[in-house]
């Protein structure tokens, strides 16, 4: 009964704002605040507002909407999980096959590493001269001709 009456009091106070827009002559505007106040007293009608009334001061819907809440909670965390372990349980059991074959590839890589001995030197030659600070940043400088 009290959700009726503001939903009526507020489309009132709508209509009668539109009415002075209207008045200003600014009709676009008018007819759109016109359009928002009637909106209450529409979902009044339909019995939108009685079956909200009814859903806020029920304890079992709150209990659902905890339930609702509570699955969510449990969905978020099992992807959570699943997305650290790597994947499903399928592709967890097919990457462990494919781990299993001489000489198996990453799922993610696009050709084999390389062995050891193919890699170029880790450090230049420069910075195995000493302990100078500078070096790496000389060694950078020069790569890029400066």
């Amino acid at each position: 009964m009290i959700a009726e009456t503001v939903c009526s009091a507020v489309a009132a106070a709508g209509l009668g704002i539109a009415a002075v827009t209207a008045y200003r002559k600014r009709f676009l505007a008018a007819v759109r605040i016109a359009a928002y106040s009637l909106v209450p007293i529409g979902l009044v009608m339909t019995g939108v507002v009685e079956w909200l009334a009814d859903t806020a001061f029920s304890p079992t819907a709150w209990a659902g909407f905890g339930v609702l809440g509570l699955s969510w909670v449990l969905f978020a965390t099992t992807r959570v999980v699943e997305r650290r372990r790597g994947g499903t349980r399928k592709e967890r059991r097919a990457a462990a096959r494919a781990a299993d074959r001489p000489g198996a590839v990453a799922p993610g890589a696009s050709a084999p590493s390389l062995g050891q001995g193919a890699r170029p030197a880790a450090r230049p030659a420069a910075a195995s001269r000493g302990d100078d600070d500078f070096s790496d940043i000389e060694a950078i400088l020069k790569k890029h001709g400066i």
